[in-house]
């Protein structure tokens, strides 16, 4: 029995093969439906209370007894792996394992893992999703699961949303996973191939979304059609110029923010890609943007997929229609000029600067991440949209690229022999963890009562008199001393704000896709006294703001929403960034009638409740617009990662019947 086999049961076999993995097994409609009522059902109960409870009794006492010299210390492991070899993670082995590691992490980082970061481990141990609040210490309770299935012999991905966590918990940790005889290893952006593989080759390491399911690809180019450990070994040892692999397969994954990865992002396709001839289209993309520029919404087009998409409608294809004459070549093809045309719409009349992207002086047109806020030099949008949008800004067209290898997260994550998650906000989407990823959400006690307080929602007539409500709210907090984090939801909104600041003559911080520097550094001071931050998305999930000397005094971190996002995970994610650990801490939403979310999911509901914008019963208002608009968005979103994942599916069937590899 393979070393997998035995520590995460029956049914998962690592294959004599350079990545061991499991097989992607495609459900029918009935298996996935019952998967989603069983996640939902298992998310509202705490599973095997009493026997955690006695468990983590008997780590938390041996811990304390635990010898954590560096002697005593070698003796005790080197006893512990061969019973870990032997027995897997559980029964006696593994309460030792946490035990030693608790008792190390207490010698090395200052302070032990709670009991409800124990029971969080041995939940992830079991291939579970938490559903921690922030604050919690999630980073902490990865580092525990993480080292002892390490000390088991099994390698382990800590999954990160950003270089940044990766690297500030690799820095964080390693002298914990060193004391125990573990390496850490670090991808990031800016490493070798060579490099990349040496960081592959340690017990533990911390790595960016991206970057993983990117070297997963290019191994799956190197490897080709060679699907066995001893065919690669073969055309490696005969060819030297032969690509190595990177990873040493998916063995055990720990996914930090799980919901914006899993579910956010689950349907982005992951592509590497080969560049084409530079200019070749670009006089059919200045046609098309031509056309699209004098088309009008509702009458030449409508916009699909919560306005991601636009559809023709007889009039917009009878301009394209027109055009063909003087156009010729694929634009006579009436289903390429229809995609082209719409392509165009889209560049137009959706694709907006400083909202889903920025121009850089070095890099063009950089896509700004929805769901993160962080600028992604290294994405582009496919078929000509990308180009439409450098020829809008006035730029030169990039080459066109041609894929070579792609994969969506949902596909990736699902061939892990084992992966579980945390989040602070994940029991919202048990359900589709339950059906997608076989992850059920297990909701973890806090530590001390939250503290936070929600002091309402306040609903504009318009984004001037937000803004101006924003600004009032901000001084006054100011004038208190106690910080302030007002989150946007765009590069533009936030620049907007910062200037209404700086004219007011209140210092702050601006933090966005576009200006992003020394982002740590600003991050531990936003919590001074009287301390004022403007960010987006950026300042969400995984950002820790330590509350300066006085301020729990005066009420803590102060948090303002000022437009709500298709999710209410988003908004419950910036609002996590107050009380935090039991601090005091208070958050409130300042919103429009006129703000996206309500324009595009609510826009019939809105004009009802329009009226009571700027009156006392405006808030009540927001808060059914909200819940209106947001279920709507959640469930376009969800349709569309369901179609995305059947689409897949069915790609990777014909792929692999016709005997090519499904990347």
């Amino acid at each position: 029995m393979s070393e997998a086999a035995r520590f995460w049961g029956r049914g998962v076999r690592v294959r004599l093969m350079p990545y061991p993995h499991r097989r992607d097994r495609p459900m029918n409609w009935t298996d996935r439906t019952l998967r989603r009522v069983q996640g939902r059902a298992a998310a509202a109960l705490s599973p095997r209370r009493v026997s955690r409870r006695r468990q983590i009794a008997r780590i938390l006492a041996l811990s304390d007894r635990i010898d954590t010299r560096p002697e005593p210390l070698a003796a005790r492991l080197d006893a512990l792996r061969p019973r870990l070899l032997r027995d897997g993670l559980r029964g006696r082995a593994l309460i030792e394992a946490m035990a030693t590691v608790r008792a190390v992490f207490l010698a090395e980082i200052g302070f032990a893992h709670r009991p409800v970061q124990i029971l969080g481990a041995l939940r992830l141990l079991e291939g579970r999703l938490l559903e921690m609040a922030t604050g919690e210490g999630k980073s902490a309770t990865a580092c525990l699961a993480a080292a002892v299935t390490a000390l088991a012999g099994l390698p382990v991905h800590v999954v990160t949303v950003n270089d940044y966590l990766a690297g500030r918990d690799a820095e964080t940790f390693a002298p914990v996973f060193g004391c125990l005889g573990l390496d850490t290893g670090l991808v990031a952006a800016g490493l070798s191939p060579p490099e990349r593989q040496a960081e592959y080759r340690k017990a533990i390491v911390y790595v960016d979304n991206k970057e993983l399911v990117f070297d997963y690809l290019k191994d799956r180019l190197a490897l080709g059609q060679a699907r066995s450990l001893a065919r690669h070994a073969w055309r490696t040892a005969s060819d030297p110029a032969a690509p190595p692999l990177l990873l040493r397969g998916l063995h055990f994954a720990i996914i930090d923010e799980a919901d914006s990865i899993l579910i956010d992002e689950a349907g982005t396709p992951l592509i590497i890609s080969a560049e084409g001839e530079a200019g070749a289209d670009a006089d059919l993309y200045r046609l098309a943007l031509d056309l699209a520029g004098g088309m009008s919404p509702g009458q030449h087009f409508v916009l699909e997929d919560s306005g991601r998409r636009a559809r023709l409608r007889p009039v917009g294809e009878a301009l394209g229609r027109a055009a063909a004459g003087q156009a010729g070549g694929v634009w006579r093809v009436p289903k390429a000029r229809r995609e082209l045309l719409e392509q165009a719409v889209v560049a137009i009349h959706v694709m907006q600067r400083s909202v889903h992207y920025i121009v850089s002086p070095e890099d063009g047109v950089v896509i700004v991440d929805e769901f993160t806020g962080r600028a992604m030099p290294d994405r582009s949008w496919r078929a000509g949209l990308h180009q439409m949008v450098e020829l809008k800004e006035g730029l030169d067209p990039s080459p066109q690229k041609e894929t070579v290898a792609s994969i969506t997260y949902q596909r990736f994550f699902r061939q892990y022999l084992r992966v579980s998650g945390m989040t602070g906000t994940g029991l919202e989407v048990a359900g589709e963890m339950r059906s997608v990823y076989d992850l059920v959400a297990s909701p973890v006690p806090t530590h001390r009562p939250v503290a936070r307080q929600h002091l309402g929602t306040r609903l504009t007539a318009s984004a001037a008199e937000k803004r101006a409500a924003i600004l009032a709210r901000v001084r006054q907090m100011h004038a208190a001393g106690r910080p302030v984090l007002v989150g946007v939801r765009s590069v533009g909104a936030g620049d907007a704000l910062s200037q209404d600041l700086a004219a007011a003559g209140l210092p702050h911080e601006l933090l966005s896709a576009q200006n992003e520097a020394d982002e740590a550094g600003r991050i531990a001071g936003a919590g001074a006294a009287g301390a004022i931050m403007v960010a987006t998305n950026m300042a969400g999930r995984g950002t820790d703001i330590p509350l300066g000397p006085g301020v729990a005094e005066r009420g803590g971190l102060h948090v303002i929403l000022t437009e709500f996002h298709e999710s209410r995970r988003i908004d419950r994610q910036l609002y996590g960034r107050a009380g935090r650990q039991g601090e005091p801490g208070s958050c409130e939403d300042i919103v429009a009638i006129d703000d996206d979310l309500f324009r595009r999911h609510a826009a019939g509901l809105s004009a009802t409740l329009g009226r009571f914008a700027g009156t006392g019963r405006g808030g009540v208002a927001a808060r059914l617009l909200r819940r209106h608009a947001q279920r709507r968005a959640e469930a376009v979103s969800a349709s569309q990662r369901r179609a995305q994942l059947r689409a897949e599916t069915e790609r990777v069937k014909s792929l692999a019947i016709a005997g090519n590899d499904p990347v």
